[in-house]
């Protein structure tokens, strides 16, 4: 790899730490669901994240097992599911409808956007210190990040914006599906904090909160105005163009205390 000064026209040689990026497939059932481009760190995390917001499952008791297993191109999540669940997968119809992936790619129709249904605690009341709190503790917590500079984050807050959880993928997507599945392991209640996104808040990361049950999220970017009809619909409160000094609060404000 050659550096470019551009000051002296000079090269330079050099190396980089590069994030991974890899297909893993996910199959239910020994029946092959979707392949998905991630980085393979906490994929166990992300086969029970996926699951809940694909809507395969409705908690982590339905996952009996998650194997991972390299094979010649990449890598095979093999989820167990138990055999009520796994009858039910299996029934549902072939096509991606419904996926709360990048782009929703492979839907049908515009009938078939996913909408999650709405469970977060009205209750919720997060303080505005502790939102900046806990983007200060962001950046130190990103270890894949400080070294490529090439992947998203995700983190779980407490209501005193103390980080709890953290996962790095280099989808965006796929970093909150980490998050939401270290939840579902370590039985967080959705209700006792917010998430935080390194990314751009598309609806589609609406509708995985929304799945989740959390109550608020707050990004990095903007967002978009189809993820603000969404979080006004779920009743999500949503705060992005997150900075150290300020932010911007799209929906929900009632719930932030000053």
């Amino acid at each position: 790899m050659s550096v470019v000064d551009y000051a002296q026209m000079a090269f330079r040689e050099g190396t980089r730490a590069l994030a991974v990026e890899a297909p893993v497939n996910l199959v239910y059932g020994s029946v092959p669901h979707a392949v998905m481009m991630t980085t393979p760190g906490d994929l166990e995390d992300f086969a029970y994240g996926f699951s809940l917001t694909e809507g395969i499952v409705e908690d982590a008791s339905e996952i009996r097992d998650v194997q991972v297993e390299e094979v010649e191109d990449g890598l095979r999540l093999l989820v167990e599911l138990a055999p009520g669940r796994l009858r039910e997968h299996l029934a549902r119809k072939r096509a991606i409808s419904g996926r709360t992936g990048c782009g929703v790619c492979g839907i049908e129709d515009l009938d078939s956007l996913p909408r999650a249904e709405t469970r977060q605690s009205l209750s919720l009341r997060v303080p505005v210190a502790s939102i900046a709190k806990a983007l200060g503790a962001l950046d130190s917590a990103q270890t894949l990040g400080a070294t490529t500079r090439a992947v998203h984050a995700a983190a779980w807050a407490l209501l005193d914006g103390t980080l709890l959880a953290v996962r790095e993928d280099v989808g965006r997507h796929n970093a909150l599906d980490k998050l939401i599945g270290a939840m579902m392991r370590a039985g967080t209640d959705p209700a006792e904090g917010f998430l935080v996104i390194t990314s751009r808040c598309s609806f589609e990361m609406v509708e995985k909160t929304a799945r989740l049950g959390a109550g608020m999220v707050v990004a990095i970017s903007a967002p978009t105005s189809l993820a603000l009809e969404r979080a006004n619909d779920h009743g999500i409160t949503l705060c992005a163009i997150a900075r150290s000094d300020s932010l911007t609060v799209f929906t929900g404000g009632e719930r932030l205390v000053r």
